[in-house]
């Protein structure tokens, strides 16, 4: 059984549920949780376990007496695999930017697995990238980062500079299936997926190494790698700022050995 944990309820699981009908066989039993807070909330809540539970058992108190509790008599070890999304939302009001950055190091540090706590995958500067970029394919997405200032408005800055007037380049409608499809609008949906893919793989390995190109191995794109190189690069500059840069196409391209 494989846990997803997507920190909005409406954006992640949405995308999420194309995905599982594009890319996953059917045979896979998967739960998906909306955990409804950002990262920092998360670590939040996590710390307040010290040693005595793990991500599992938080979400199983939290869905506690839920008439749809999806953890209803399942215990971590029923998990073979998990998988969490958050955004990195640096422009927090909440917490320092050095304490924001403590933070997500700490989570990345210990999310590095999805055998064991789990893996996170993180959005820069949220969910929204994944809609940041000019017709497909977009031979100019490394380039593109958004201040720190900038980032309270990413949602309408991201609809205003794309190409595509919403989502429907990379979603199939909730109410139908993937062999509902007409060849013509499958094709697209794949090109589409594929170019993202492509996109957001080599521009991490452009954040992480500095080339525009395909890793010659996935663990120099590791999730901590990119962090350290956002940080480096970017976020600690005089004017903090970051490269834009989504982690559904990065799970894409490590979950598919």
């Amino acid at each position: 059984m494989i846990l997803f944990v997507f920190e909005g309820e409406n954006r992640e699981p949405e995308l999420f549920a194309t995905i599982q009908k594009m890319f996953f066989p059917r045979d896979n039993e998967r739960i998906t949780y909306s955990f409804g807070n950002n990262i920092y909330e998360l670590y939040n809540e996590l710390s307040k376990l010290d040693d005595a539970g793990d991500l599992v058992s938080l979400l199983q108190e939290r869905c506690s007496g839920q008439a749809d509790n999806p953890f209803e008599g399942l215990n971590s070890s029923d998990f073979s695999e998990i998988y969490l999304f958050f955004d990195y939302d640096f422009q927090n009001k909440n917490l320092e930017l050095a304490e924001i950055n403590r933070q997500l190091k700490e989570m990345l540090s210990k999310f590095n697995d999805e055998t064991e706590y789990g893996k996170l995958y993180i959005n820069y500067p949220m969910i929204e990238s994944i809609r940041y970029t000019k017709e497909l394919p977009d031979a100019n997405y490394y380039e593109y980062v958004i201040s720190r200032a900038d980032c309270s408005s990413f949602k309408k800055l991201a609809a205003d500079f794309s190409a595509y007037s919403s989502l429907d380049f990379i979603l199939i409608d909730s109410r139908k299936d993937v062999s509902e499809l007409s060849e013509k609008k499958l094709k697209s949906l794949r090109d589409n997926w594929e170019h993202l893919k492509k996109q957001n793989v080599n521009k991490a390995n452009y954040i992480c190494h500095g080339k525009n190109e395909a890793p010659n191995k996935k663990e120099e794109v590791s999730q901590e790698q990119i962090f350290e190189s956002q940080l480096q690069k970017h976020v600690n500059k005089e004017q903090s700022e970051v490269a834009i840069l989504n982690a559904f196409p990065l799970f894409l391209y490590e979950y598919f050995k």
